[in-house]
């Protein structure tokens, strides 16, 4: 969702700058780093951790993968947190944390399975990168 709104944000500065005759000063180049750049929710993943049966309704026995799409070089840490949520509540179905060091584009991934099945109803996704959200992934269990 964040990455939603950065992309809508650069859209709205440069129809904004449409309208200007001078040229607007260009920004500084940002420091190396990695960025999150995608996440994909799906029941199945290749060798290359990218989803191949993507969805965002998944059945009582189901394994939940998420594909965490990076850029950027340097040290960084994923973390996914996975939620129940039904009645207004939310309950913590998991957490897990990665250490990766990219040096370009890569991939991340993170599951869930439940041997004895997942309750029906409505979960989510969170991935950050260091302590920041990078992004949410809301699916269903039907």
């Amino acid at each position: 969702m964040r990455f939603f709104y950065a992309v809508l944000a650069a859209a709205v500065l440069t129809l904004a700058a449409c309208g200007k005759q001078e040229e607007a000063p260009k920004p500084a180049a940002a420091p190396a780093g990695v960025t999150v750049s995608g996440i994909n929710l799906g029941k199945a993943i290749g060798a290359d951790k990218k989803v191949t049966a993507a969805t965002d309704v998944f059945s009582k026995a189901d394994t939940f993968y998420a594909s965490i799409d990076t850029a950027g070089s340097g040290s960084a840490t994923l973390k996914a947190r996975w939620t129940y949520h039904k009645g207004g509540k939310v309950a913590l179905v998991k957490e897990d944390t990665q250490t990766i060091a990219p040096t370009g584009p890569a991939r991340s991934e993170f599951h869930i399975s439940k041997p004895d099945g997942w309750p029906v109803g409505d979960y989510a996704v969170e991935v950050f990168l260091g302590d920041r959200s990078a992004g949410v992934m809301k699916f269903a269990v039907r």
